[in-house]
């Protein structure tokens, strides 16, 4: 598995860097077209949702995490 993949995303209006795994983003980027959703938005909706002090890369792996285990992706 290559190293960590830098990707500016936008959140509530704001720019913010996501630093994720290959294998990650082309989960997140796979969950979010079965759900209709732009990966932005998928991002912002994990964000909204995520424990305030834990960090939006680790609430993203365990969002993925989670889609997988209910076999969603």
């Amino acid at each position: 598995m290559s190293g960590v993949r830098k990707r500016s995303v936008s959140i509530a209006g704001h720019a913010t860097s996501v630093s994720l795994e290959p294998a990650f983003w082309d989960a997140l980027t796979r969950l979010a077209a079965l759900r209709g959703l732009p990966v932005n938005r998928l991002v912002e909706a994990v964000d909204a949702t995520r424990d305030p002090d834990g960090n939006l890369s680790s609430a993203l792996r365990t969002a993925v995490l989670q889609a997988a285990l209910a076999r969603e992706i």
